[in-house]
């Protein structure tokens, strides 16, 4: 993918529109999914247009591709949670919370629901 079309589909998402980011990264999304940044921008733009099933897809290999990204593993984590699959979220939200305390209000909520 080329940068200004990656760079214009972060700016579709930042700016709350996630299906005009859909529209550029979709036919592009094998190419995406070959890198833990590509597959992570395609999960977001899936998370935010609340396509669960599509975002849990691309966050699980943007976490394959890189265990140690907090982010990735947070948005597969609230991924989880979304579709009501706590036991499975907790442990994502876990080791996000570990490296990012920002993350930890999510954690203990999933917890408290797994609990």
């Amino acid at each position: 993918m080329d940068d200004l079309t990656y760079r214009m589909a972060s700016g579709w998402l930042e700016g709350g529109r996630p299906l005009e980011a859909l529209s550029m990264l979709t036919p592009q999304a094998d190419e995406l999914l070959e890198s833990a940044a590509g597959a992570l921008l395609l999960g977001r733009a899936y998370f935010k247009s609340a396509q669960l099933g599509r975002a849990e897809q691309a966050l699980t290999r943007a976490v394959k591709l890189a265990p140690a990204d907090s982010f990735a593993r947070y948005l597969l984590g609230r991924t989880l949670q979304r579709q009501s699959r706590h036991a499975e979220a907790l442990p994502h939200l876990r080791l996000a919370a570990a490296q990012n305390p920002a993350y930890a209000e999510d954690r203990d909520t999933c917890a408290a629901r797994v609990a």
